[in-house]
């Protein structure tokens, strides 16, 4: 072995062992230090061993509550959470749609509506972009921002006709589907939810629920943009209006809210929040269409704005003000991201159908939100091997991850920012089903060893991704020892590995906040990967790179 290389592996160990390695005159196998390279007495390999792979059904549905539409945690503690909206079509997942239900609240208990005889005048949605900041390019288009800027001499303020400066800041979404042309806009429509969101019942955090609708309360059309104003007066710069980054929908059924809210001044109804949430039950946000983009909000931050005037009497004389109510729509109300599929005749119909669990697939299907996932099993003839090894000839796993290339026929994002993310995490190899009160982090994330690796498609070869099972894979061969349920030492288990779209929640300072706080339930990509297939020299694969002493 050459110095460089010997060199290399030395690197290379103490970056994945660190102070764990030990110096001993008589080492061990496991003891890789320095005494494995003396006099060119160590001899690496890297050896590539078959996998079982196969797609994971998860009969598309997802826990898609309040609490798992959060992609991390501010400063301050405050949870930043993504909803999703639209939906898109494409022949290898077929079609996905997404809506998304909240309850909403009245700002106080018993709202007196400021005065007597309250009439509506207008009513508007606002769905704002994720964490309501351009600062977050992850959800907008990279140098995309556009600003107009005009005068007005006659807009009213406070009934005087007023000469001012209007700005207006755009932003495009970032998409994902079909972008632009005849794809550009669609139509949002907001509903009245009847049926009550039960947070106490499991089903009504599940994705696929079956809800019932009322009245229409309006549309809008959405052409892919958020924008800001900025309005000023041109006399002294002082601000009329602000109107913070999002999209604006005008719910035209104002009568709704005039019988349903204003007309029910002083009763039951809006005695308080209890009551309220089971009278209004919560509204629904969706698109008509079926083939379009997915794009990302913040349901946390929407706004309902009610406008509307009451009579207000001075020193005798009535007039009537405007003013608004703001309903609550964030964290102390429901919230439900609804997923609907059709997979007929898909080719992700037919691999989930013929899944073989005890082989392994061809092709693996992954896709946020509810959509397949893929579960990978190292083979215990493997394992067998690689403990032969280590025990015979001294040998010690320096690297260890499963190599995964991407399919040509995966679908690309070309039209917006591509951004696939994964989860690893393993589970119990009792049988084919996971068990997701069993899912747990990798050993090698916990120990700070990563996830995966993704190497880009480069002079005419395949993009690949390595998940990385360093000290998963050694602590299995070498029979290391860890507690079960009931606190007693058993050897470390080959476990099933789990691998689903999205990434890990995390607070502001990059903590983990839990093997179930995912973006799983609002990740929009989907992804196809080259599988368990023999005749394919990119089949799915174990890389082992070990080091043994001549």
């Amino acid at each position: 072995m050459t110095h460089n290389l010997k060199r290399t592996f030395a690197i290379l160990l103490l970056a994945i062992f660190g102070s764990t390695i030990l110096y001993n005159c008589e080492p061990d196998p496991d003891s890789l230090g320095e005494q494995l390279f003396n006099n060119d007495a160590a001899q690496g390999n890297e050896v590539s061993y078959d996998v079982i792979a196969y797609n994971y059904n998860n009969n598309d549905s997802i826990r898609s509550d309040a609490s798992r539409l959060i992609n991390g945690l501010n400063e301050s503690g405050t949870a930043l959470t993504v909803g999703v909206l639209g939906a898109f079509t494409e022949n290898q997942f077929g079609m996905q749609r997404a809506s998304y239900v909240t309850q909403l609240r009245m700002p106080v208990d018993n709202f007196d509506f400021n005065g007597a005889n309250p009439k509506v005048d207008s009513v508007v949605l606002v769905v704002r972009p994720p964490a309501n900041t351009t600062t977050n390019t992850y959800f907008f288009e990279s140098d995309s921002l556009k600003t107009n800027t005009f005068d007005k001499s006659d807009f009213p303020v406070d009934g005087v006709a007023t000469a001012v400066s209007i700005e207006k800041k755009t932003y495009p979404v970032r998409k994902y589907g079909k972008i632009g042309g005849a794809s550009k806009s669609m139509k949002i429509n907001v509903h009245e939810v009847t049926t009550f969101l039960d947070t106490n019942d499991d089903s009504f955090k599940r994705s696929n629920k079956t809800l019932s609708t009322g009245e229409l309360l309006g549309s809008g059309v959405f052409d892919g943009n958020v924008s800001s104003l900025s309005i000023t007066k041109k006399s002294d710069n002082s601000v009329v209006f602000t109107g913070n980054l999002g999209f604006r929908i005008k719910l035209s059924n104002t009568d709704f809210f005039q019988t349903h809210i204003l007309d029910k001044k002083g009763k039951p109804e809006l005695q308080d929040a209890a009551n309220f949430i089971r009278y209004f039950k919560g509204i629904k946000i969706s698109v008509d269409e079926t083939d379009r983009y997915l794009y990302q909000f913040s349901p946390n931050d929407l706004e309902l704005i009610m406008y509307y005037k009451y009579d207000k009497t001075d020193n005798g004389t009535t007039t009537r003000p405007q003013t608004t109510l703001k309903f609550n729509l964030g964290a102390p109300n429901a919230h439900l991201g609804l997923y609907e599929y059709e997979r007929a005749g898909t080719s992700v119909a037919g691999a989930l159908a013929s899944s073989k669990p005890s082989e392994g697939d061809a092709r693996l299907f992954v896709q946020g939100m509810g959509g397949p996932s893929v579960a990978v099993k190292i083979k215990d003839e493997t394992i067998a091997q690689l403990r032969d090894i280590y025990n015979k000839d001294k040998a010690g796993i320096l690297s260890a991850k499963i190599r995964i290339y991407v399919d040509p026929a995966s679908w690309k994002n070309t039209g917006s920012t591509e951004d696939r993310r994964f989860i690893l995490l393993t589970n119990p190899l009792a049988n084919t089903t996971i068990d997701y009160s069993k899912l747990a982090f990798t050993s090698d994330l916990l120990n700070g060893l990563g996830l995966y690796y993704y190497n880009k498609s480069k002079d005419n070869k395949p993009e690949y991704y390595d998940f990385i099972v360093t000290k998963a894979l050694k602590d299995i061969v070498e029979q290391k020892t860890e507690k079960d349920s009931s606190g007693n030492d058993q050897p470390v288990a080959n476990k099933l590995l789990y691998i689903s779209a999205g990434s890990f929640a995390a607070n502001a300072t990059g903590t983990l906040l839990g093997v179930r706080n995912t973006t799983r339930a609002f990740d929009m990509n989907r992804i196809i990967l080259t599988g368990t297939d023999k005749t394919n020299e990119n089949r799915v694969q174990l890389k082992v790179t070990y080091a043994t002493k001549k």
